[in-house]
């Protein structure tokens, strides 16, 4: 089981940018569980989901 680390870094000038989708409110009901089971925010927990995509193209992510 990995371990997600909740996001500490700087924030910067202000808040960044918000990013919005739809999804079937179960599968949102699994992401919730998902992130809660880390410890973390669903936003944490989805970052970390799209960082670790990202490295995985070979693909350093930015923030």
């Amino acid at each position: 089981m990995s371990t997600i680390k909740r996001d500490k870094s700087p924030k910067g000038d202000g808040q960044s940018p918000q990013f919005r989708m739809r999804i079937n409110p179960e599968l949102k009901e699994q992401f919730d569980q998902a992130a809660h089971g880390e410890g973390v925010s669903l936003a944490n927990w989805m970052k970390e989901l799209g960082r670790a995509a990202l490295r995985k193209r070979g693909i350093e992510p930015k923030g």
